[in-house]
């Protein structure tokens, strides 16, 4: 699949290549109203990754829901909405909206957006914060939650717990790793924001951990995302127990990729007389 914040709203991606042939996209983070994100810059290139401070810019979901929806519903790939606030009543409100769409069988609930009555403590972070706000769009959403967890915490383990203990229908992980990056020759910032977060090869091998421990935590199905480029990382991610994974920093680079992993993994079960790509799922052996 596609990650959310890196294909846009789908169209930008099916300009390159039908996205029936892809298993679904993260549409590109939504919220309640319009938001200009941040002052540029806002991305930066990093050691075998990339830093950004986007902001969630969109134009909000009434904008979506009036203008966007309506030209990319009948894709042939399921369209997953990344739903973000910084109250659990903007969550609430947001949801209540997506959930009225036919087209639209699931949402990718943010929870490493800051949480403004907590004074921007982001809900991700602790497991009262996650459980929260994944309970009160549960109690609004009749569809597929799925959660993205930031990989910010301590242990990520207790929040997957935490939101699998409060409705959540799978959990996908992990979110950037808040970093920072300085022009030695300017001696200022790269980014407008001074930090923010990173993603792409450099963070694979946290990302990979981070899955392996948490699959082994929960029982709802477990989306392995972080630094996956070709085949070979895809595959480590279903072996530390993901059912399935997403594409992201690596569309920038080529947008063939999640095309070139869906050939390669039916190379793969074919040289390893495998049957289902579901027979790799969580078979790492110890």
């Amino acid at each position: 699949m596609l990650a959310s914040g890196t294909c846009g709203f789908a169209e930008e991606i099916n300009d390159f290549y039908d996205v029936s042939q892809v298993g679904g996209i993260f549409l590109k983070g939504t919220t309640l109203r319009n938001r200009d994100g941040n002052e540029y810059p806002r991305m930066a290139e990093t050691a075998s990754g990339m830093l950004n401070a986007v902001g969630l810019q969109n134009k909000g979901v009434d904008y979506f829901i009036e203008t966007t929806y309506p030209k990319i519903k009948d894709y042939n790939t399921p369209l997953i909405v990344n739903v973000n606030g910084s109250t659990v009543e903007e969550y609430i409100e947001l949801t209540e909206k997506i959930n009225e769409l036919d087209k639209i069988p699931a949402i990718e609930l943010n929870i490493s957006c800051p949480n403004v009555k907590e004074g921007g403590m982001a809900f991700g972070i602790t497991c009262p914060g996650a459980e929260a706000v994944t309970r009160e769009v549960r109690r609004v959403y009749d569809k597929t939650l799925i959660v993205k967890l930031s990989p910010n915490v301590t242990d990520v383990s207790e929040i997957a717990k935490a939101v699998e203990g409060q409705g959540a229908d799978s959990v996908s992980l992990v979110n950037t790793f808040l970093g920072m990056a300085i022009d030695s020759a300017t001696r200022k910032p790269l980014l407008s924001t001074i930090t923010g977060g990173l993603s792409g090869p450099a963070i694979k091998p946290i990302a990979l951990r981070m899955v392996w421990q948490v699959a082994q935590a929960v029982k709802i199905p477990v989306i392995g995302i972080g630094g996956i480029i070709n085949t070979a990382d895809a595959i480590e991610f279903l072996l530390a127990g993901a059912s399935a994974v997403q594409v992201g920093t690596g569309l920038f680079k080529d947008p063939f990729i999640p095309l070139e992993i869906i050939e390669g993994m039916k190379k793969y079960l074919e040289e390893h007389r495998l049957n289902n790509i579901t027979d790799l799922i969580g078979g790492l052996q110890m």
